[in-house]
C-alpha cells in the first residue's frame, strides 16, 4: 500500500487550486460537497467556475499562482493543465507546508484523490493508487445502486441519537441495536413514513435492546480453507463478520484474518508440528471461557476442521461446558490442491477411493494397510508429511509399490506463493529435503500434475 487512506477534517480549512479549465472544474465540484473554504488561482477561469463564485461557493484570484497563495492551506491542487507550470505551482504549495496534488501526475503528487460514493456522512472512498481508474469507477458505479440515498438521513440522525445507546454495554447488544436500524426498522421507518419516523423508531428499538435478556455465548468452528481468501465459504465469511473473537491457527493466512471485525479479539492459538504451540487443553479452554462470556467466537481452523483438525476434542469440551455451537466447513487442502494441479482424487477405472493420512500421527502408521495402498491405481493425500516422507517412502516400496510411481508436492495451497514439484516415490527422498519447503505442504502419492512441464518444478531443478 503506497497511499494509505485517511478521511481529512476540511472545514473552515483553506483549500487551494490552480487552473481554471476542465480539469479544475473537475476537482471543485468534488471539494465544493466539503465545507472547506475554495481558492481558484487562475489568470482565465471558466465560466462556470466564475458562477459558483457569484454563488459564494469559492473566491477567485484572477492571477497566476505567486509565493504567499498556499499559506495556511490543508491541502493544493495544481491543475493547470501544463506541466512546466504545474510543477511550478506545486513547488510553491509545497514549501508552505500545503500537502500537494497534481492532476493526472502520480509519481510528484503527495496524495490522491480518490473516487467517493457520497452518502453524506457515510462517504465510501476507492483508490486504485492510479493503477485502475475504470476499475474504481466501475466499483463506484456497483455501491452506488448498492446504497440507498436514504442512507445518509439515517446515519446523520443515528448520530445524534449515539449518546443514548451508551446505556447498552459494549459488544452485541450495541451492534445488535445499530444493525436492525440500519438494515430494517431505519429503512422500513423512513420509506413508510419519512424522515421523521427516524426518532421515534430509534426509542422503539433501544427499549427494546434494553428489555431483552442476554444471549448466551456461542461458538463457530469454521474452516478457512487452504489460504486464499477467495475460497472462503460464504457462511464463514458472515461468521468472521459477527464474531467479537477470533481464534485461529497458524496457518490461517493475514488475507483471512483481515476479513474478521475490526473491534473484534483476535488470538493466535497456532500449532506447529514437531515445534512450539498451545496445548490442546488450553486451546479448549480459552474457547469454552470466550463462549461463557458471552461473546460469539469463531474457532478458525486452516483447511476443513473435520479433516485432521482435532475437531472432537473441541466438541467435547463445549458440550461438557453446555456451549451452543456450530460447524461451518471448509475447503480441505487436498481438494484445492488436486484442483492446482489439474486432477481429481478419484477416477474412474484408476481408484474409487482416496486416503487421507497425516504426517504427524508416525505412531499410527501400523495400521495403514500399506500393501493395498501400493497397489497400482492408489491414490492418497498426506498432510503435514514433511518430516515422514522417508518412512512413507520406505513403507510403500517395502510392500511392493512401484518406484515409479508418481509423487507431487504441493507447498502454500492456493497462495500466490504456491509450489509444485513433481517426482517420483522413490524419488521422494531426497527431493522433498533438497526442495527447502517452509510452508505447509501436502503431498499426492499416485498423482501427477496434468501439464508436469508447465506447472512443476522438476527433480532437475534440484539437482
Amino acid at each position: 500500500m503506497q497511499h494509505f487512506p485517511i478521511f481529512l477534517a476540511v472545514a473552515g480549512r483553506r483549500i487551494v487550486l490552480s487552473g481554471g479549465a476542465d480539469a479544475a472544474m473537475a476537482k471543485l465540484r468534488l471539494l465544493m460537497k466539503t465545507e472547506a473554504k475554495l481558492t481558484v488561482i487562475a489568470a482565465d477561469v471558466a465560466p462556470e467556475i466564475q458562477r459558483w463564485a457569484t454563488q459564494d461557493k469559492l473566491t477567485i484570484i484572477n492571477r497566476a499562482m505567486q509565493p504567499g497563495d498556499a499559506l495556511c492551506a490543508a491541502l493544493f491542487y495544481a491543475a493547470n493543465e501544463d506541466d512546466a507550470e504545474d510543477a511550478r505551482v506545486a513547488a510553491i504549495a509545497n514549501a508552505e507546508g500545503a500537502l500537494i496534488n497534481i492532476v493526472d501526475n502520480l509519481a510528484d503528487s503527495q496524495f490522491i484523490t480518490p473516487a467517493i460514493v457520497d452518502r453524506d456522512p457515510v462517504t465510501v472512498a476507492i483508490g486504485t493508487e492510479g493503477a485502475a481508474p475504470v476499475l474504481a469507477r466501475a466499483i463506484k458505479a456497483d455501491l452506488e445502486a448498492r446504497l440507498p440515498q436514504s442512507l445518509g438521513a439515517l446515519a446523520r440522525i443515528g448520530k445524534t441519537f449515539r449518546h443514548a445507546v451508551d446505556v447498552l454495554p459494549m459488544g452485541r447488544k450495541r451492534r445488535n441495536f445499530w444493525s436492525s436500524f440500519y438494515f430494517g426498522a431505519g429503512p422500513k421507518a423512513f420509506e413508510e413514513k419519512g424522515a421523521a419516523a427516524i426518532v421515534p423508531t430509534l426509542e422503539t428499538l433501544l427499549d427494546q435492546q434494553i428489555m431483552a435478556t442476554d444471549t448466551a455465548g456461542h461458538v463457530d468452528l469454521v474452516g478457512a480453507g487452504p489460504g486464499d481468501p477467495e475460497l472462503l465459504t460464504l457462511k464463514a465469511r458472515n461468521a468472521l463478520d459477527k464474531a467479537d473473537v477470533v481464534i485461529h491457527d497458524r496457518l490461517v493466512t493475514p488475507g483471512i484474518l483481515e476479513l474478521a471485525r475490526r473491534e473484534a479479539i483476535i488470538i493466535d492459538a497456532g500449532k506447529e508440528g514437531f515445534g512450539p504451540s498451545m496445548a490442546q487443553s488450553d486451546i479448549d479452554a480459552l474457547i469454552v471461557e470466550h463462549a461463557q462470556n458471552g461473546h460469539h467466537v469463531v474457532r478458525l481452523k486452516a483447511g476443513d476442521p473435520t479433516v485432521f483438525g482435532r475437531l472432537d476434542e473441541e466438541i467435547e469440551a463445549l458440550e461438557a461446558a453446555d456451549v451452543r455451537y456450530r460447524i461451518i466447513p471448509g475447503i480441505t487442502a487436498a481438494s484445492a490442491a488436486v484442483a492446482n494441479i489439474g486432477q481429481s482424487l478419484t477416477k474412474r477405472n484408476r481408484n474409487s477411493s482416496v486416503r487421507l493420512i497425516t504426517g504427524h500421527d508416525t505412531k499410527g502408521y501400523a495400521d495403514h494397510d500399506w500393501k493395498a495402498l501400493a497397489a497400482p491405481g492408489e491414490v492418497a493425500a498426506i498432510y503435514m508429511g514433511k518430516k515422514s516422507a522417508r518412512f512413507i517412502q520406505g513403507r510403500l516400496l517395502m510392500h511392493g509399490a512401484n518406484p515409479a510411481t508418481p509423487v507431487t508436492i504441493i507447498e502454500n495451497v492456493s497462495r500466490a506463493d504456491q509450489r509444485i514439484i513433481a517426482t517420483t516415490l522413490v524419488e521422494l527422498e531426497p527431493t522433498m529435503s533438497n526442495a527447502g519447503l517452509t510452508g505447509p505442504a501436502i503431498t499426492f502419492y499416485g498423482l501427477a500434475p496434468r501439464d508436469a512441464a508447465a506447472q512443476s518444478l522438476t527433480l532437475k531443478e534440484f539437482a
